[in-house]
């Protein structure tokens, strides 16, 4: 069965740190671009970070730029995202995104993060 599985979401004080993880399953995952996506509650889906197929190319959103890492690790078929001084702003659903040209697209079912203290 293709899907994603993303694990590591919760509950994290400000300037804490969470590591997100993207398992794929179904698919030849390095063949995928993977991306990470956000929505908070009343707000639109925003894209965080995104990383190629072999990871040489990566994308981090403005917003946050020096506090989030994307990697991925094809030998496990898994993305992750490395959360860093996390802010009550990054409270919102996080799901990832594979993606290969011209029509393949799998999304994950997201996992929560909540930032308070």
């Amino acid at each position: 069965q293709v899907q994603l599985v993303e694990s590591g979401g919760g509950l994290v004080q400000p300037g804490g740190s969470l590591r997100l993880s993207c398992t794929g399953f179904g698919f030849i995952f390095s063949s995928c671009a993977m991306t990470w996506y956000r929505q908070a509650p009343g707000k639109e889906r925003e894209m965080v970070a995104s990383i190629s197929e072999i990871g040489t190319i990566t994308f981090i959103e403005d917003s946050v730029q020096g506090r989030f890492i994307i990697s991925r690790d094809n030998a496990k078929n898994t993305v992750y995202l490395q959360m860093n001084n996390v802010k009550p702003e990054d409270t919102a659903m996080y799901s990832c995104q594979a993606i290969r040209p011209p029509a393949f697209v799998v999304w994950g079912q997201g996992t929560q993060v909540t930032v308070s203290s």
